[in-house]
């Protein structure tokens, strides 16, 4: 799979309103994109455009592929809460993407992706009766059978506990390598940790982050990490209304 770069510029509108003006988004082919910031900015607003999902929301200006394809079914997208299905197995859960389109799903490799993220055994258990870390990893390979050359990742770790959210960026950074990622969140370890590449949103545009030179993932320990972390932080702190 050769995996294209995205460029997204312009203005994005929220029903008749402006919410984020100046977009210049540059994400590159094969490398993992972050887009932070405050709760209400459009962080996911911008996800499901990308993703091609409909909603009241527009952009004026242009969303496109680096190698002039276009986007659509090229494009998996991976919510917070996994949004399984609570009455199916985990099987059915992982292949419904081809049962909603009217295909045969490919049951090798839906139980070739569970067994590679551990869940082998799990395959006929509903959501109701795994963790939360389990359940993401079932979102995962939800998302990896669509086998689509850009994904985007929508605050996925953020109902985890602390250690199991580290644990799953690393398998997720694993599993999507060589993909475009577009990996939303408002966790500013989560983006140190795992973006090639890295913006702060606020509704005046985009601001591009200084990441540290280490290869993503990172390691939480590094200094160069922790560091990164607290400017963030205290930026992110400062565009918090009063």
């Amino acid at each position: 799979m050769t995996a294209p770069g995205l460029q997204v510029q312009g203005e994005l509108w929220l029903d008749r309103a402006p919410l984020i003006r100046n977009l210049r988004l540059d994400f590159p082919a094969g490398q993992w994109s972050c887009l932070l910031g405050p709760s209400g900015v459009g962080k996911s607003t911008l996800g499901r455009l990308i993703a091609g999902l409909a909603g009241p929301f527009q952009l004026q200006g242009h969303c496109r592929a680096s190698d002039a394809v276009p986007l659509s079914g090229r494009v998996a997208m991976m919510a917070q809460d996994g949004q399984l299905l609570p009455w199916a197995s985990v099987l059915h859960n992982v292949t419904i993407g081809a049962r909603l389109r009217g295909q045969v799903p490919d049951m090798a490799r839906a139980r070739s992706l569970l067994a590679e993220l551990g869940l082998d055994a799990m395959a006929h258990r509903r959501p109701g009766t795994l963790s939360g870390g389990q359940r993401q990893r079932v979102a995962l390979a939800r998302t990896l059978i669509e086998d689509c050359p850009i994904v985007v990742l929508d605050e996925p770790f953020s109902a985890l506990d602390a250690a199991t959210r580290l644990a799953m960026q690393d398998l997720a950074a694993r599993m999507l390598a060589t993909r475009t990622v577009v990996l939303i969140t408002h966790d500013p370890l989560e983006a140190v940790r795992l973006a090639d590449k890295a913006w702060l949103l606020s509704p005046d545009g985009a601001c591009a982050l200084d990441l540290p030179e280490t290869v993503p993932p990172r390691s939480y320990r590094d200094d160069a990490t922790l560091a990164m972390q607290a400017r963030l932080l205290a930026r992110l702190h400062g565009m918090q209304p009063a």
